[in-house]
């Protein structure tokens, strides 16, 4: 039985997801939190097969939340719920690895469309323009492995190596060593630099 997650603060759009989802997978728990920290708390309490998470969360700020829940929890899928749903955010969303994208503008039968796709292993996503460059700032942090983009996270919140390591349970060498991983993968030279290229991860949405 599928065991599933939806975080999202406003009660209403929580009602029409569960509503979409006994549709689309009639079998399934559902669970309900208004913050990125019950998504997290649900996510520890054991496997999810899906989460459904809003990317406006009032303690998560843009796409910081997902690449977080990615790096701490890899194998849970998560698709994002969005009122915002212009091709970059959708791009961006599926480069920090999003399992799918649904458009809070989306009709019911549309979600339980993207619904039941998501849970069946396949992305789902809006139709896009082209003009997406591979080599965009999020496909690189996307690049990053689980300990480099918390060390990421870390820099951007003007932690220090020392306290970082500390968050992390390494020593400060280990922190060190994988910075040089971690501006190589940027194509940066500096923590300044890399601090700059961390904003794509809470640039507005």
């Amino acid at each position: 039985m599928d065991r599933i997650v939806i975080a999202d603060d406003h009660p209403l759009f929580r009602a029409a997801l569960a509503t979409a989802l006994i549709q689309a997978a009639p079998e399934a728990t559902i669970e309900e939190t208004s913050s990125l920290a019950g998504a997290r708390a649900a996510l520890s309490t054991g496997p999810v097969d899906l989460l459904l998470l809003d990317l406006k969360l009032s303690d998560s700020e843009g796409f910081a939340g997902l690449a977080g829940i990615r790096a701490d929890f890899p194998t849970a899928p998560v698709a994002i719920v969005s009122a915002s749903d212009d091709d970059g955010t959708v791009r961006r969303a599926l480069a920090f690895g999003a399992a799918g994208f649904i458009p809070k503008s989306a009709t019911l039968s549309a979600m339980v469309e993207a619904l039941e796709a998501i849970l069946a292993g396949d992305v789902w996503a809006p139709a896009l323009h082209d003009g997406a460059s591979a080599e965009s700032m999020e496909a690189r942090i996307a690049s990053l492995t689980p300990s480099q983009l918390k060390i990421l996270i870390g820099l951007q919140q003007g932690r220090l190596n020392k306290q970082i390591a500390f968050d992390l349970g390494v020593t400060e060498a280990t922190i060190k060593a994988h910075l040089t991983g971690v501006f190589k993968k940027l194509g940066v030279q500096n923590r300044t630099q890399a601090v700059i290229a961390a904003q794509a991860l809470t640039t507005q949405v």
